[in-house]
């Protein structure tokens, strides 16, 4: 039996800040490693990453690998982690599994799959527009990533629930406040961001929320209709605002990939800035519910395990074909055609509307920050010319 290889001097869940277009030593040294990795986890003890295409969709279908926080390592820091509460405690799409997750993913699935996605395109395309349209008549030079990137993501995913849009500020300041690190303010904006979902979920309701409530299971209560509502909102805004600065500066450059003139130009455009700088670098912690053996390693039972997203989609031996930007498996995420058409919209809004906007820096001293453990990094700003 081999123990996994173990990686020291470099620390995969770091605060970082560096260029854009400077290459990443934490993935290509975790990738380096081996198949399976052992580091430091942030809440004490050891932890393992998988790196290679293969075993991470293994393990991410794996039922013996499970989310709910219930099954972490004995003594683990619920805030130090980054987890939520138990599935017994708070279930939601994210921390249950097997037939409840399958029943709760019905409930959501048709709310958010291709067809439905596909119908709100206009209006997708019209709030980045308007959104758009406000910033460039009030300023020559615009911080698209203070201005819109969040605004944006939150004001379509508002638009869909039946949320008023007027709440649009509140949700952004909860969104922001859950990456703090402040006692109890997460707790804090999840309860805003909760009580912002029980707008959509009246009996006049038209949105997807009114929806989700209509066809989630039987013995769902409303505080847990509400919490499947929160985690849409923050997965949802948080997903499409760090694509978007990238997506962004790539589309407006004078370099090597400018805004493509037709449809299909921009689908690759997305889909490309997606896989090699996706959203979140790694998943969501997974633990295992017994001991089993990954890539020649035995490990325990309740052995937390993540997945190098952001390694395996750049990994220049990978075959071709689809990225881990979304997961795979169970757990894919529910949110990706939404994601999807909301980049591809600015992308076209940008060329189609603003063909003179330009990028108000060079590319290259453009910047991007990560505030360290399975966030995904996030320009630190984003100064654009609308008009040229």
């Amino acid at each position: 039996m081999l123990n996994a290889p173990r990686l020291d001097g470099i620390d995969p869940f770091a605060a970082s800040v560096r260029g854009i277009t400077a290459p990443d030593p934490v993935h290509a040294a975790l990738r380096a490693a081996g198949p399976l990795v052992q580091v430091d986890a942030p809440a004490g003890g050891p932890a393992w990453i998988v790196t290679e295409d293969g075993l991470a969709r293994e393990v991410l279908a794996d039922p013996r690998i499970v989310k709910d926080p219930a099954c972490a390592p004995p003594g683990w820091d619920r805030h130090t982690a980054g987890l939520e509460q138990t599935a017994a405690e708070q279930p939601s799409l994210t921390t249950l599994d097997g037939p409840e997750h399958a029943a709760l993913r019905r409930a959501h699935a048709p709310l958010l799959g291709a067809r439905r996605i596909r119908a709100q395109s206009d209006r997708v395309h019209a709030i980045a527009r308007e959104l758009l349209t406000e910033l460039a008549a009030d300023r020559t030079v615009v911080d698209l990533m203070a201005g819109f990137t969040t605004r944006y993501p939150l004001t379509v995913l508002l638009d869909l629930l039946g949320i008023p849009l007027g709440e649009v500020d509140r949700a952004a300041d909860a969104c922001r406040r859950m990456l703090g690190n402040e006692p109890g303010e997460q707790k804090r904006a999840i309860d805003a961001l909760s009580a912002l979902a029980a707008s959509g979920l009246g009996d006049g309701g038209r949105g997807l929320a009114a929806e989700l409530r209509d066809r989630a299971p039987v013995h769902s209560t409303r505080d847990q209709l509400q919490y499947h509502l929160f985690a849409l909102i923050f997965a949802g805004q948080l997903t499409t605002d760090a694509a978007l600065g990238t997506l962004i500066a790539r589309a407006l450059t004078d370099g090597p990939h400018p805004a493509p003139p037709d449809e299909g130009g921009r689908d690759d455009l997305v889909d490309e800035t997606l896989g090699q700088h996706p959203p979140a670098p790694f998943t969501l912690w997974r633990f295992t519910t017994t001991e089993l053996e990954l890539a020649g390693t035995r490990l325990p039972a309740r052995a937390p395990v993540l997945v190098d997203i952001l390694g395996i989609n750049t990994d220049p031996a990978r075959s071709p074909g689809p990225g881990l930007t979304f997961g795979a498996g169970p757990h894919f995420c529910i949110g990706a055609q939404l994601a999807r058409l909301e980049l591809r919209a600015v992308v076209t809004v940008l060329r189609t509307d603003f063909p003179e906007a330009r990028l108000a820096v060079p590319f290259g001293e453009l910047r991007q920050a990560t505030i360290g453990g399975l966030q995904g990094s996030r320009l630190t700003a984003l100064p654009v010319a609308l008009h040229g």
